[in-house]
């Protein structure tokens, strides 16, 4: 396989597990928001991935006479969208909340904090697994560099 070629797998990960963090987070500060733009209480976000091949820079055939990239079977991930859950908000009894309705409760979005942490860390680990293989690949082409220097 091609060095360049796992550069490129593992830095697609990285910005997936990237805004992967960033939804975690939001999800996380907005745990107590009530009231959002939209109207209603924030309603927890997903980031949902998907597969996409990388494109074969070397291999590409000429269809009347434009040139089409062929995929060389490796495959990076991206983010395909971010999704609102549709889960009902909790409703919990506070009649001196400005956001209080008529019966005296309040609409907190349903996410579990303790559950967004360990979202947030499995996207950490993710995020680091990726980039040691990077720095690991970059090793390895400094170390071809050094090689051929030497040769």
């Amino acid at each position: 396989m091609d060095l360049f070629k796992i550069l490129g797998v593992s830095s697609t990960g990285m910005q997936a597990q990237r805004s992967r963090m960033t939804v975690v987070t939001g999800n996380m500060v907005n745990s107590e928001t009530t009231r959002t733009p939209e109207g209603g209480p924030y309603k927890r976000r997903d980031v949902v991935f998907q597969a996409v091949p990388l494109e074969d820079e070397s291999s590409t055939l000429t269809t009347i006479g434009l040139p089409q990239r062929l995929s060389s079977g490796i495959v990076g991930v991206e983010v395909a969208g971010v999704r609102e859950s549709a889960k009902t908000p909790k409703r919990i009894y506070d009649p001196h909340h400005p956001d209080a309705d008529a019966e005296g409760y309040v609409a907190y979005p349903d996410i579990n904090v303790m559950e967004e942490m360990a979202d947030l860390m499995s996207a950490v680990r993710s995020y680091e697994a990726n980039l040691a293989v990077f720095n690991a690949t970059k090793g390895l082409l400094r170390r071809l560099l050094e090689f051929g220097r030497q040769g």
